[in-house]
Formats: C-alpha cells, sequence, structure tokens
C-alpha cells in the first residue's frame, strides 16, 4: 500500500501555493477571484478547504461545503508531478466524510463538458445525472471572458547550463527509432506534425499563420526541426529557435498520441536539450501553459528547467477559427 497522505486543513500561509496550484492545474477563470473564493469558504461556518502540503508548496486540495440540503466539493486539484500517487482519492474519501459528519447524505459536483478528469470521479464512484445546470449572476463579474476567449496561464522556464547527466539512453520499448533534421520542411508535412501532436492540446498559433508566414519560419536557417521517426513513421518532433542571439528556444515539443507510453517522450526531450546545448547559448528557455499535457509542467522541471516567470493572458478560444 502506498503511503497515507497527510491531509488538514488550509492555514494562512497555504493561500499563495494554493493558488499557484489551481493555476497549474487550469482551475483558475478570470471572473472568479480565487483569493476571495478562499476567504469566503474559510469564513463560512459549513465549508472547509483541506489540502496535502508539500514542503513549502500545496500537492493537492479539495474545497467542501454544505449547503444544508447537499454537499458540494469544488477546486478538487493535485499537482501534475504528483499525480497517479493517490492524493485525489484520498481527499475526496476525507472531504466524503467531512461532509457526512454534518449531515450531507448526498455529495454533487459539476465539471465542464469534455474534462478529461471526469473518468477520476468516474472511478470513484460519482455518477453523470440528467441534470440541467442553470446559473444566473447576481453581481456582474467583473472580467468575465468574452464567449470565444479563455484564460491561459503560461510558465516560462529556462536553463543557464547545461544538465549533468549522461546522454540520453534509447528507451527499451522502441525497436528502430530515428531523430532527423527536417531541412527545409514544406509547409504542408510541418502542418501535418503540428496538428498530429497538438490538437489534444489545442496548438492554435500556428494554424493562423499563411503558408508563407509560416514557411518563413520553418524554413529559416536559424530554425531547426527535428522528426522522431519509430519504426519508419513520424512519432513526434522538436523545434528548436536560434534567432536570438545567445539564446535557444525549445519551441515547439511532443508526441503524437498514439506513441504515449513508450519512453519516447524521455528520451526525445532529453535529446532536443544536448542538441540546443551543442549550439553553446547562454541559455535554453521553453514555455508551458494550462492548455498543455498536465504533466507538461513537471517534466520540464525535471529536465532540469527552472521556471523564471508566469502570466496569466486571454487568448482567442483555439476552437474558433483565426484567419488563413
Amino acid at each position: 500500500m502506498g503511503k497515507v497522505p497527510r491531509i488538514r486543513s488550509i492555514r494562512d500561509g497555504d493561500v499563495d501555493g494554493l493558488i499557484q496550484l489551481w493555476r497549474e492545474c487550469d482551475l483558475t477563470r478570470p471572473w472568479n477571484d480565487a483569493r476571495a473564493d478562499i476567504a469566503r469558504a474559510r469564513a463560512a461556518p459549513q465549508s472547509e478547504i483541506f489540502v496535502v502540503p508539500d514542503g513549502k508548496r500545496i500537492a493537492a486540495s479539495v474545497m467542501a461545503g454544505h449547503d444544508g440540503h447537499r454537499g458540494w466539493v469544488y477546486y478538487v486539484a493535485t499537482a501534475p508531478a504528483r499525480r497517479g500517487a493517490g492524493l485525489g482519492k484520498a481527499l475526496m474519501a476525507h472531504a466524503e466524510d467531512w461532509l457526512k459528519s454534518l449531515g450531507a447524505v448526498k455529495v454533487d459536483l459539476m465539471i465542464r463538458a469534455g474534462n478529461p478528469v471526469a473518468g477520476f470521479y468516474d472511478a470513484a464512484g460519482y455518477a453523470r445525472e440528467d441534470r440541467w445546470v442553470m446559473a444566473k449572476w447576481l453581481v456582474a463579474p467583473p472580467e468575465r471572458e468574452k464567449p470565444d476567449e479563455i484564460a491561459v496561464t503560461i510558465t516560462y522556464l529556462e536553463m543557464r547550463a547545461p544538465p549533468a547527466r549522461p546522454p540520453a539512453p534509447l528507451p527499451r520499448s522502441a525497436s528502430k527509432i530515428a531523430l532527423l533534421r527536417a531541412a527545409n520542411p514544406t509547409v504542408g508535412f510541418y502542418r501535418y506534425l503540428y496538428n498530429a501532436v497538438g490538437a489534444p492540446w489545442r496548438w492554435y498559433e500556428r494554424n493562423q499563420l499563411s503558408d508563407a508566414a509560416l514557411a518563413a519560419i520553418i524554413q529559416d536557417a536559424h530554425v531547426e526541426i527535428y522528426v522522431l521517426y519509430c519504426d519508419g513513421a513520424p512519432a513526434g518532433y522538436a523545434e528548436l529557435d536560434l534567432r536570438v542571439k545567445g539564446d535557444v528556444e525549445l519551441a515547439y515539443f511532443g508526441l503524437i498520441p498514439d506513441y504515449f507510453g513508450r519512453g519516447l517522450g524521455g528520451y526525445m526531450l532529453d535529446w532536443a536539450i544536448d542538441t540546443a546545448w551543442s549550439r553553446r547559448p547562454g541559455r535554453v528557455w521553453v514555455h508551458t501553459c494550462t492548455l498543455d499535457h498536465p504533466a507538461a509542467l513537471a517534466v520540464y522541471q525535471k529536465a532540469g528547467f527552472v521556471a523564471y516567470d508566469q502570466e496569466t493572458v486571454t487568448i482567442p478560444d483555439p476552437g474558433v477559427p483565426g484567419p488563413a
């Protein structure tokens, strides 16, 4: 059995770490003031926020409340680096026991349509009921998003020195793999790679460029695109941008979903980092956002990148077509 996590109620010193966790898990929205939500939950007699502390950070959280009729849970979150350790399951059980002690006989929750976390609640015994959620704003939200926009938190990470590790070994699960540079790739081939890798994470920016504008980037002598082939088929790619002197940006990186779980991602990331440092830059940097794979931030940090800045921006919904 795994180690039972330490669960406790939120404290004053947890607030900043809790908001950071919610941002990493894409739970914050411009029209919901996270700090105010925390304050209201702590002030209400029949609500509570439970957390799993991890040093100075918060590894997981759940907000629970009893409205006098039934229990509700909100802000269920587990840090990407700690997923799979059972923290979410333990927190939900803790919140359910707490709500039951207040007299709740049922727990409700709401998730957005299409959210992949639905499977977590299915496994925890929650059933999907035939209900409509209806809402009315009693106080106009201060920064409500436009219908065609969403909020995204971007984290910028960098390395100032090559990682102290041996070269990346070939994954045992791979039979025949190769990493080849695509010199002067065609726009059609690049768009295939970009969408095959990025569609699950709603990559959209390159699709809003004309063919001529995109060709000017990907065929630039200071942009290097490396394609990972597995048994002769494209499995993913890494794009290094050297157009700013002294920097190498890992501009795009990822696997086609069919190749997840084979150890290829870690191998390709280490290889891309080593290749970037072979160009002798002053730093190598990358950015990720809350639309990316939930583990992306933790993967980059494990590889040696250190976060140096973060911002939340409003962008056009990737589902809304941009200019051709």
